[in-house]
């Protein structure tokens, strides 16, 4: 497949959250800006132009992504897109999955229709976290709508869930909720591969996992919970979201350079 007009549609993961670059939109780059570079190097090899939007936003809800983003996304003519949302929904005891899988197949639907190849993608299975591991369930069923919702409109699934061979702590940020490089790495290349899509890209290095002692392994667990489980369970609380007052680090499409 070759592609000359990108848009990325979602939330944090797409944004790029865990894989910190000051030089960048926003200060980060992530698996979207890792997988565009790579199709924009194959499009300079054919003597092609090749531009790349993301509109994602931290913290956002499927809803939110799709009332926010499709319409802009449908504007720039894109032929390929990339949409993931659905991890800050399952996260919500009380979400009604069928209800949010609908809103999901019309939006890739429409998406489909304007002629764009659609990329989506599975959530991870959150048993591999001990933290997550209790959204378990809801995020299956999730996961099966996303494949089924696929199948229907022709679109490209890169499945996390059955991506195992990884150790939590060596791909993700230490908030444990969000992927580090090394992790957006990985979800690149698998997105590249997903497409038949030719690259260089390798599998970064993973950085030295401490062992620590039970105590050490308790004393973190608090540490993180004091960082970063109560400024969310804040946000919540307050109706406040990570995403308050982001704006997308790349509203059009624009060359890569």
């Amino acid at each position: 497949m070759t592609f000359s007009k990108y848009v990325a549609l979602g939330d944090s993961f797409t944004e790029g959250v865990g894989d910190p670059d000051p030089a960048r939109p926003n200060g980060l780059r992530g698996w979207a800006d890792r997988f565009a570079e790579a199709l924009a190097a194959h499009a300079a090899a054919e003597g092609r132009d090749f531009g790349y939007a993301n509109l994602a936003i931290r913290g956002r809800k499927l809803p939110a992504i799709i009332d926010e983003q499709l319409e802009t996304a449908l504007a720039l003519g894109p032929d390929l897109v990339s949409i993931h949302g659905g991890g800050n929904d399952v996260l919500r005891p009380k979400v009604d999955i069928d209800t949010l899988a609908a809103a999901y197949d019309d939006a890739v639907g429409r998406l489909a229709a304007s002629g764009a190849h659609v990329v989506m993608f599975t959530i991870a299975d959150p048993g591999l976290n001990s933290v997550l591991r209790v959204i378990r369930g809801r995020t299956a069923i999730f996961n099966e709508w996303v494949r089924e919702i696929a199948e229907r409109h022709g679109a490209t699934v890169v499945d996390m869930w059955r991506m195992r061979g990884w150790s939590v702590a060596e791909v993700m940020d230490e908030d444990r909720l969000h992927l580090n490089a090394r992790g957006h790495q990985m979800i690149a290349i698998a997105a590249l591969d997903a497409l038949g899509v030719r690259h260089d890209l390798q599998p970064l290095a993973a950085a030295p996992v401490p062992v620590l002692t039970p105590r050490e392994q308790r004393a973190a667990t608090v540490a993180w919970a004091r960082t970063h489980l109560a400024p969310w369970v804040q946000r919540r609380l307050t109706g406040r979201s990570s995403g308050d007052g982001v704006t997308p680090k790349r509203p059009t499409l624009q060359p890569i350079g």
